[in-house]
């Protein structure tokens, strides 16, 4: 495995057990399912998300976003989650599908 599927992997692993601090039931994806279909990271808390790991210094937010819109299911909402070195997570979604869930929220 090459230093970059193993950062990746990293990421996807600390982006799921983020999740899990948090409360909600998560895994990495594609130990289980493998594919181009298959999410990163799989929250069985939110079937509805289709989730996209990027675990790099550099990221092009439109190829992710892409990636995620292309190998999510129907009725999913793609969502990138980014980290840096020594940085925070991001959460990366379209204004459409935020707005619905803030709408959601009222």
């Amino acid at each position: 495995m090459t230093n970059s599927k193993q950062k990746g992997k990293r990421g996807e692993l600390q982006f799921a057990n983020l999740l899990k601090d948090h409360g909600l039931v998560a895994r990495r994806g594609q130990q289980f399912k493998g594919g181009a279909d298959s999410p990163d990271v799989i929250c069985e808390s939110l079937p509805d998300v289709h989730f996209e790991i990027k675990n790099c210094e550099r990221l092009n937010l439109w190829d992710a976003m892409f990636q995620s819109v292309k190998e999510m299911g129907k009725g999913q909402v793609p969502v990138v989650a980014w980290k840096r070195n020594r940085k925070s997570w991001l959460v990366i979604m379209r204004f459409d599908d935020w707005i619905d869930w803030a709408k959601d929220r009222q």
